[in-house]
């Protein structure tokens, strides 16, 4: 991914967050050759954040897909990926910005993350993939909801689930938040991000707000 030094993230923990909060990534990897490749938006979780590393090498994400997917199919050990995470995101008009001539923009947010494929055998530690997923998407979006009475429906889907983990390589973070633009006109755009009703506008305001 092309990222200009301004759009840089300050330090590790911006991607991070970025991946915690917004865990629906796209999956992508080599399809064979002459063919399209392939892309899979699927669930993330992290097992692991290495903290030490600026571009997140060594952190290791679980994943899950339906076995029946072709994906899951091609997936080999070892095989690089790539999985994409958006985050906040959303349009500037030139009104905001109070002279002209001027141009629209889109701000965004985007985690690339490069690694390495390692599958999980079916069996218990898949499960342990699927109940670990539960755990961290009901604590952070859900209501605590207790699994206790569904594991044996989990034992019984779990043989069509293929989980893996992502060894991760490398990553890099885009947070386009009106970087290029003087202290004023981001003030200005980060009121009207906030005053907006969609969340993801507001969640921008946060981050531009955290930037200042």
């Amino acid at each position: 991914m092309f990222v200009p030094s301004s759009y840089r993230p300050p330090d590790n923990t911006w991607m991070i967050e970025i991946i915690r909060e917004n865990p629906l990534a796209l999956l992508t990897s080599n399809g064979p050759p002459g063919d399209v490749p392939f892309a899979t938006h699927l669930a993330s979780i992290p097992e692991s954040f290495d903290t030490g590393s600026a571009d997140l090498s060594g952190s290791v994400l679980l994943c899950h897909v339906n076995r029946m997917n072709r994906h899951w199919s091609a997936l080999e050990d070892g095989d690089t990926v790539l999985l994409t995470f958006t985050g906040p995101h959303g349009y500037v008009t030139p009104t905001v910005y109070a002279y002209a001539p001027a141009a629209p923009t889109w701000n965004f947010t985007s985690i690339h993350v490069r690694g390495t494929v390692q599958k999980i055998d079916a069996g218990e530690e898949t499960l342990d993939v699927v109940m670990a997923t539960v755990r961290t998407f009901e604590s952070r979006f859900g209501s605590d909801w207790d699994m206790t009475g569904s594991i044996g429906y989990f034992r019984q889907i779990v043989p069509g689930v293929g989980a893996f983990r992502v060894q991760v390589t490398g990553a890099d973070g885009m947070f386009k938040l009106s970087q290029e633009q003087t202290s004023e006109v981001r003030d200005r755009v980060q009121r009207s991000f906030g005053s907006h009703p969609c969340t993801h506008y507001r969640a921008m305001a946060g981050l531009m707000d955290q930037l200042s």
